[in-house]
């Protein structure tokens, strides 16, 4: 089959892009359609499926194939459509209030199973869509329509939950890092099973600069930590923090007060995510140092493959199903 040729205005439809002017959705979007076009994958071989939000209405500005789902049941309705077709690219875009709020469970049981799907989390730690009530993410404290005396709810740290649910690829990007998202959106799709994208993105008519211990110019070189496979984790300036493992741990120290064995080396691809984990830890929320990069990449069979190897056994051990001899078969009862 000839490997087609696109450009971004391929994956452009004609619909009018509608989020508010500034919004860190648009650059996302853009991000998405420059790498679909180097991906060389024919459009008709990739779906976009999302739930509700701002970030939902994503499959209407993808010239691909796509639903606009209910909410929070995105990651469900991809795992059936990954499922029953494993040919094709299934991509989930999804929001901090549509993913782990009423879509929590959805989210979780997609990543164990290790079904493969790419899911995006559009994190902007506010409700945007519904005009600005705290989200799953919101600080402690934070104060809004729905919280004016401060949210009391300890916020998810969306990147520790995948992890937790032993997601076989996790990774978190910003939405004006372009060249970082388009290469992490490059590994995920390469990769074999469940990847989850944490991607912050600012809203800034409701949460504006949310971000900008990590993107502000004077503040980005004091916070950012940079993960990269098979190097230290050092960062700052001129490298001058490094990160340690200290009684199962992940700290923050000054580089010249450890043994340059002591610094933590990124391994992305370690099968027990317990140290990705402790990394995911050393922020909660963007504020502080807080790792920006792959956290892991470590493959494992995905539930497609192995579906198909059950049925493949059962068909073998037994020949052609029978449906009549199993309605048949007393697993039933009468009730009087």
């Amino acid at each position: 089959m000839t490997t087609p040729t696109y450009t971004r205005a391929d994956f452009q439809t004609d619909q009018e892009v509608r989020w508010c002017p500034g919004c860190g959705d648009y650059t996302i979007l853009a991000s998405v359609q420059n790498f679909m076009a180097e991906m060389g994958l024919p459009k008709e071989k990739i779906v976009f499926v999302s739930g509700i939000g701002c970030s939902s209405r994503f499959p209407y500005y993808m010239n691909t194939y796509g639903m606009h789902t209910i909410h929070g049941r995105a990651p469900a309705i991809a795992t059936g459509l990954a499922a029953s077709r494993p040919d094709l690219s299934v991509w989930v875009v999804t929001g901090d209030g549509d993913a782990l709020s009423i879509g929590g469970n959805h989210l979780i049981h997609a990543l164990r199973r290790n079904i493969n799907i790419k899911i995006l989390l559009f994190n902007n730690q506010i409700y945007g869509l519904t005009k600005g009530q705290y989200s799953p993410t919101s600080e402690l404290g934070k104060r809004t329509k729905s919280s004016p005396m401060g949210a009391i709810d300890w916020p998810f740290n969306p990147v520790a939950l995948a992890l937790g649910a032993e997601a076989t690829f996790v990774a978190r990007t910003l939405d004006m890092d372009r060249p970082l998202t388009q290469k992490i959106l490059e590994r995920a799709y390469r990769h074999q099973g469940a990847a989850f994208i944490e991607i912050y993105q600012n809203c800034n008519v409701f949460n504006d600069k949310a971000f900008i211990e990590l993107t502000g110019k004077e503040e980005r070189v004091h916070n950012r930590i940079d993960l990269r496979h098979g190097e230290p984790i050092v960062f700052g300036p001129d490298q001058v923090k490094a990160v340690v493992l200290r009684d199962g741990r992940a700290q923050v120290v000054d580089r010249a007060s450890v043994d340059p064995a002591e610094i933590l080396v990124h391994d992305e691809t370690r099968p027990d995510p317990t140290i990705a984990f402790a990394l995911a830890q050393l922020s909660h929320g963007p504020h502080g140092p807080t790792p920006i990069g792959i956290f892991r990449d470590a493959p494992r069979a995905t539930y497609e493959r192995l579906m198909a190897d059950q049925i493949v056994d059962a068909q073998q051990r037994s020949g052609a199903g029978d449906l009549a001899a199993l309605l048949r078969s007393g697993g039933t009862w009468e009730v009087e």
